[in-house]
């Protein structure tokens, strides 16, 4: 399985950002799809999760500004950020369930600067 991380980017506090992570590899439907992030000088963080059924959950710090979704005829997980802040800015990665294994994408950079 390998996964396609895309859509980080350069973005003004308050704005946004939707990040695509599509799925290759695979024969069938992915457990769980996620999405984390490392800041500078931090420890990697869970941002956002979306089980096979539809749910999902969300870190305390996004909540409210961040919606997880995915398409499972596409194989695709996004993350549609808004409301951005400087202390969103790290690589985000996503990160799927499938099987017994856990595969992880190379990595997107958000930077949210004025």
């Amino acid at each position: 399985v390998q996964l396609q991380a895309s859509g980080g980017g350069l973005v003004q506090p308050g704005g946004s950002l939707r990040l695509s992570c599509v799925a290759s590899g695979t024969r069938f439907r992915i457990n769980r799809m996620a999405w984390h992030r490392q800041g500078p000088g931090k420890q990697r963080e869970l941002v956002a999760t979306i089980g096979n059924g539809g749910n999902i959950d969300y870190a305390s710090s996004v909540k409210g500004r961040f919606i997880i979704s995915r398409e499972n005829d596409k194989n695709t997980v996004y993350l549609q950020m808004n409301s951005l802040q400087p202390e969103d800015t790290a690589v985000y990665y996503c990160n799927v369930n499938y099987g017994f294994s856990e595969y992880w994408g190379q990595g997107t950079q958000v930077t949210v600067s004025s």
